[in-house]
């Protein structure tokens, strides 16, 4: 089991060595740019509670990094219709030329993550994890 905890970090570690020159001439954390690339790469989560949920992130470093990205006009607060509770995450046109980068780096990132495998390994790997994740979610359902 050390192998899978060994391996979780060293790829969140090999991420963010890849983010961190983007980060430095944005004068952005690394948490303020996953924020913004994870509302960016998935429009269906636009809350700071999804973001909590799904990413992990702890919630005070999701506010300080949300106002952040507010203040700086990467994002904007829209409040959703018929729930005042509720507000929306929304990524601005500012945000665009920064998320096009965010994304070359994830690209980039994905390549070497597979660099010196061939096709046939690649899908093997993507079928393994589609029998996984389905396994998992048979596990979260209440199944054995």
């Amino acid at each position: 089991m050390n192998a899978s905890i060994d391996f979780a970090l060293k790829m969140s570690l090999a991420y963010n060595k890849k983010c961190k020159p983007l980060c430095r001439e944005l004068g952005l954390p690394q948490t303020a740019f996953d924020i913004l690339m994870f509302l960016a790469n998935n429009p269906m989560y636009n809350t700071a509670s999804d973001i909590v949920e799904i990413r992990k992130i702890r919630a005070n470093l999701v506010s300080i990094n949300v106002e952040k990205l507010v203040q700086e006009g990467y994002l904007r607060r829209e409040t959703v219709k018929g729930d005042r509770r509720k507000t929306q995450l929304i990524c601005t046109e500012k945000a665009q030329p920064m998320i096009c980068r965010g994304r070359q780096i994830q690209e980039s990132f994905f390549d070497l993550l597979f660099e010196s495998t061939d096709e046939e390994a690649r899908t093997i790997f993507f079928e393994v994890m589609d029998v996984i994740s389905n396994n998992l979610d048979k596990i979260l359902d209440g199944g054995d």
